[in-house]
């Protein structure tokens, strides 16, 4: 099974900060995906040009919440997220405003 390198972008108050001053911008990518990978599949996906890519594992987080049969624990799923930095001029439209 082919592994889909770019999962969804993440569109965040601070994302949005970075993609506007930095022209970066943020997806959540495979977990076993590298850069280069990750390189590739922006540059198909959007007709733009890569200058870097930056990778954080975000890690997992501890959850509880309270029901009628008492506490639930549980924890968050951990994932990867890659900051990606294009050329200059170019930009990435996620919600199709032309």
């Amino acid at each position: 099974m082919k592994k889909e390198i770019l999962v969804k972008p993440v569109i965040s108050e601070k994302s949005e900060i970075l993609s506007d001053s930095r022209n970066q911008f943020t997806f959540v990518v495979h977990k076993k995906a590298n850069k280069i990978e990750i390189k590739k599949a922006v540059e198909k996906e959007f007709s733009v040009g890569v200058v870097s890519v930056n990778t954080m594992i975000v890690a997992p987080k501890s959850k509880t919440r309270n029901t009628r049969s008492g506490m639930i624990k549980g924890r968050t799923a951990a994932y990867k997220k890659a900051i990606v930095t294009l050329n200059e001029g170019e930009t990435i439209d996620f919600f199709g405003e032309e």
